[in-house]
């Protein structure tokens, strides 16, 4: 299959430790570079990974055998770091969100098709078997025609177990942007691209409390709303409504579910991979666990940038920078909406990602091997 697929890796913060355990140890990909505005860090990380060089984050996106840019800095940084990449000619892959305001993440997609380059972007959870089960449960007919879904996520705040969680309560952080990639984009496999929506926000307090770390105790301030609820309107007819909270304690509901004319089916937390999908047929009682039927099987954060650069223009990304675009433009409708008061039509369109098919984790590493590139 050639040489592996260079990757530069900039920020490397809590998340950065599951891709690099994924990109480490994958036969498509070999980590050439790493960059953080903490040099210790950096270096830290490099003595982890043979062949891997600790470089500041210009020397990275100079350096010419770098060919994608993992980009796992802090929301506020991801355009300025994926525009640096797409003009030094390297394909990018960020972390979710694309970018905090829609403009900088339409400047990220059209900027990358001008250069020639591909843009992926989180949530790649969605390509495992949890999400892509229940996408093929309803695409085989098993609930008949989706009518709707509702999406809950309900959490006191990350600042109970983040040492430092100031970046959630910023601009561009809070509950829908950080956490409604995971279930937008599920939403979209699921059911299709979203048309419009209509969106309500609150803000419980305006201080927060650090739970953990060297600034245990230490207060900060909160500069978002803290819970958002909404309803989206998929272009195939069907509504999900969706409710992220940092402002609750706990809750029942499924982290998704979705009604059809003959079945509901439960779906497991997006921003898990796998997990069971359950379903209850029109006139029964009992729910089933529906078997696996597709998806990347024992996946893990950073499969998403694989199968970006192992699609090698055949399809396009199934964690593309055209479906992270529409989820931002999804999530910034829903707040200019609650700040409107009125309904949003979108201004992005997307086909509906290319279906995993189920793919065991040895299996797929096997074909790669054979120079088949399934993911």
């Amino acid at each position: 299959m050639g040489d592996p697929h260079r990757v530069g890796v900039v920020g490397l913060g809590v998340i950065s430790r599951a891709y690099l355990n994924t990109l480490a140890n994958h036969p498509a990909v070999s980590i050439a570079a790493l960059a953080d505005l903490d040099a210790a860090r950096s270096a830290a990380a490099a003595a982890t990974i043979p062949g891997a060089e600790a470089l500041t984050v210009e020397r990275l996106l100079a350096r010419p055998d770098v060919q994608t840019v993992l980009n796992l800095t802090i929301p506020a940084a991801h355009a300025e770091i994926s525009l640096g990449a797409i003009d030094a000619g390297k394909n990018v892959y960020v972390e979710k969100p694309l970018a905090v305001t829609f403009e900088d993440g339409r400047s990220i997609v059209e900027r990358a098709a001008a250069a020639g380059v591909r843009v992926g972007c989180a949530p790649d959870t969605v390509l495992g078997t949890g999400t892509q089960t229940a996408r093929a449960a309803i695409d085989g007919g098993l609930i008949g025609r989706p009518l709707s879904a509702s999406a809950v996520m309900v959490t006191p705040g990350h600042e109970r177990w983040h040492p430092h969680p100031d970046f959630y309560y910023a601009p561009g952080g809070g509950p829908l942007l950080d956490m409604g990639p995971y279930y937008i984009s599920a939403l979209i496999h699921l059911l299709g691209p979203v048309h419009a929506v209509g969106g309500t926000v609150s803000r419980l307090r305006p201080e927060r409390v650090i739970g953990s770390g060297p600034r245990l105790g230490q207060r900060i301030s909160v500069g978002v709303d803290t819970h958002v609820t909404g309803v989206l309107e998929h272009v195939n007819g069907a509504l999900s409504t969706i409710t992220m909270s940092f402002d609750g304690v706990a809750t029942t509901a499924a982290p998704i579910e979705v009604h059809g004319e003959t079945g509901t089916l439960a779906v497991p937390d997006p921003n898990n991979f796998d997990g069971p999908v359950r379903l209850c047929a029109l006139g029964g009682t009992e729910w089933r666990v529906v078997e696996p039927l597709a998806g990347y099987a024992e996946a893990s954060r950073g499969v998403g940038l694989i199968d970006l650069v192992t699609a090698d223009g055949e399809r396009p990304p199934r964690a593309g920078g055209d479906v992270a675009l529409h989820v931002l433009d999804t999530m910034t409708a829903l707040l200019r909406s609650a700040a409107e008061g009125r309904r949003m039509e979108l201004t992005t369109v997307v086909e509906r990602p290319v279906p995993v098919p189920l793919t065991p984790r040895r299996a797929a590493s096997a074909a790669l091997r054979r120079g088949r590139r399934s993911w």
